[in-house]
């Protein structure tokens, strides 16, 4: 019973396992921040380029 023991709390593989879940999943929240971010960087520039064609046309 205490090998059994000893070999399970030797055992790192769940705990790797949970590591990468959540480095990927921290990697994927940044990735949605900047998309994000950068969706509305360019709404607004493309918004200035459209004011700045519709005054040039009048």
């Amino acid at each position: 019973m205490s090998k059994l023991f000893a070999r399970f709390v030797k055992d790192e593989s769940g705990a790797t396992a949970i590591e990468y879940g959540l480095i990927a999943a921290l990697i994927a929240v940044a990735i949605m921040t900047g998309a994000g971010l950068l969706g509305t960087a360019l709404d607004t520039q493309f918004t200035e380029i459209a004011k700045d064609l519709d005054y040039k046309s009048e």
